[in-house]
């Protein structure tokens, strides 16, 4: 077994050999050639012996254990059971272990050199004796996942008692994985990076997340009362600075951008701080209501036009977060299976780019849980979701991790990351690329427009009608120019005096083939198509409007040149 192909990989061998050479002998027996032997089991000690050797080392004669001469199947056997039986120590294991060469007085430097680790590596295995000895052997039962145990380090002794309270009570819920870890917080976990003021003058606790790499605020209600006192100094810098007004914003509540106008300080514009449950804190400069705007064009006596009262679009703030954010995750589907196109994308990312490249991944926000609800239900996102978890497989990454881009969870280093990136076939790593370039796609963006022009996403492949897109539909225009799409310009006609209510229903009907209607083909409303229109003269808003027209201008003009096409799809 492992007797042949290219030298095996012994960089985790070598650092051990090095200080103290071969410790479990070879299995070996006696070949063909008088007086020379085969290795049976042990190639990957025998490979690093060389490598030493290579290196100038000097090594100490190997012990070896030779087996009675017999047939080929004892010396299979033999290496199998070596090669089957080896199996990895949980970290519980390593726990005990490093604990005791800690205590024998060697340095977090020393063991991670001995057994080929990243001192980081090692300072996390040694944060599990953070934990209670129940819950460690819990963990080494296999009862408890490597998701929460890893969260449990940074509670408390007081807070592990309480959750192995949780944990015996059949009737009570006990939260695991990434629930674990806002509750140990209090409901939110507030990382430090989200401060604006000086953490190093911070009084209150902060817990280093080891396995995250982050750290956070222990005392939510300690964190708040420095933090607002930190807006509040932005506040007066900003009113210093000539500003008419600094608007703060009640924690949690969303700017809504399309409801206000930009206006200079010049202007009487005001700054609006949005404050989320996070922590994190974002100024909008430069604002006023679209209502005051309004008013002050008026008396500034700009004309005629300044007095029209304006139109109201035909698409709502909330059903244009809907729109964007299925057409999102249906592009990105497609673009999952096309690297190449991805790496085009990702190199325009950078080339566009201000300053240096910063990556980010597409947080989805929803302004309404029903809208959030609906994105994460559907197929696109499944079908996403699932070639993610495959590179997250072969990365080597933890199944669990929410992303494969960004800071969300542990990672390895750059060296063995780029190393193991060195080892894969090219198609594979197109497909990687793909994903990144995923979940770095923008929602709403002129990005998700090109690409799904290019990819010709078919809407109809991923989204169909549900409860959240009804909820937001409320332009009785548009419901009659739907029932006409989906029942007939005749059935629109004969009901163009009926409520909205009425002909949210005819839809239903037309759409499911219920109630003695014909059932329609396959539908999407024509917002949510690439590339998108309008049902009237007023138009939409958002990537529904200017940027879909960029979109097809461009697309136009590739397709004139002889450039489109389709792209033939990597192999999986």
């Amino acid at each position: 077994m492992r007797g042949k192909g290219k030298d095996p990989e012994v960089a985790d061998l070598l650092p051990s050999i090095r200080s103290r050479g071969i410790l479990v002998p070879l299995l070996v027996r006696p070949n063909c050639a008088e007086g020379h032997y085969e290795i049976v089991a042990g190639r990957r000690r025998f490979t690093a012996v060389n490598a030493v050797v290579r290196e100038g080392g000097a090594v100490k004669p190997i012990p070896c254990a030779i087996l009675d001469e017999g047939d080929d199947a004892d010396a299979l056997e033999a290496s199998m059971l070596e090669n089957l039986a080896r199996v990895r120590p949980d970290e519980v294991s390593q726990w005990e272990s490093f604990v005791a060469l800690v205590k024998a007085g060697r340095s977090v430097e020393e063991v991670a050199d001995t057994f080929g680790f990243e001192p980081g590596a090692v300072k996390r295995i040694l944060a599990l004796g953070n934990l209670l000895p129940r819950i460690r052997m819990l963990y080494r039962a296999g009862q408890v996942d490597v998701g929460t145990v890893r969260h449990l380090t940074l509670a408390s002794k007081s807070q592990q008692k309480a959750w192995l309270g949780l944990f015996d009570d059949e009737s009570a819920y006990c939260p695991t994985g990434h629930q674990l870890k806002a509750w140990l917080f209090g409901g939110t976990a507030i990382a430090v990076k989200h401060a604006l003021f000086d953490v190093d003058a911070f009084k209150g606790g902060i817990v280093a997340d080891l396995f995250g790499e982050d750290r956070f605020f222990a005392d939510g209600d300690t964190f708040w009362s420095a933090q607002m006192a930190a807006i509040e100094a932005c506040k007066a810098d900003y009113i210093d600075a000539g500003w008419s007004d600094v608007i703060i914003m009640e924690r949690g509540q969303w700017f809504r951008e399309w409801d206000h106008a930009h206006a200079g300080k010049r202007k009487g514009g005001r700054i609006y701080v949005e404050v989320r449950d996070s922590g994190e804190v974002m100024f909008h400069e430069g604002f006023l209501t679209a209502k005051e705007a309004a008013r002050g064009a008026r008396g500034s006596g700009e004309g005629d036009a300044a007095i029209v009262k304006p139109t109201r679009p035909e698409v709502s703030g909330p059903l244009n977060a809907y729109i964007d954010l299925h057409r999102h995750a249906a592009v990105r589907a497609d673009l999952a299976g096309h690297g190449v196109v991805a790496l085009r994308a990702m190199l325009a990312h950078v080339i566009a780019g201000a300053d240096l490249w910063r990556v980010d991944v597409e947080a989805q926000r929803a302004p309404k849980e029903e809208i959030a609800e609906s994105v994460e239900g559907c197929s696109a996102e499944a079908a996403f979701d699932l070639k993610r978890r495959a590179v997250l497989a072969v990365l080597g990454f933890d199944d669990e991790a929410p992303t494969v881009t960004g800071k969300d969870f542990h990672r390895p280093p750059f060296a063995p990351l780029f190393t193991r990136l060195l080892e894969l076939p090219d198609p594979v790593v197109m497909e990687i690329v793909a994903i990144v370039m995923g979940e770095t796609l923008k929602a709403g963006s002129e990005a998700v427009e090109m690409i799904g022009l290019h990819l010709g996403t078919d809407m109809r492949r991923y989204w169909s009608v549900d409860a959240a897109f009804f909820d937001q539909l409320r332009d009785r225009e548009v419901l009659l120019a739907i029932v006409g799409e989906v029942a007939g310009e005749d059935v629109a006609a004969a009901n163009a005096g009926e409520k909205g209510k009425v002909l949210k229903a005819i839809i239903a009907d037309c759409l499911g083939g219920e109630n003695g209607r014909a059932k329609a083909e396959p539908w999407v409303p024509q917002w949510m198509a690439f590339p998108p229109s309008a049902y009237t003269a007023r138009g939409g808003v958002g990537s529904v409007s200017a940027d879909a027209r960029v979109g097809v201008e461009i697309a136009a003009s590739i397709d004139a040149e002889g450039r489109g096409g389709e792209e033939p799809p990597l192999a999986a």
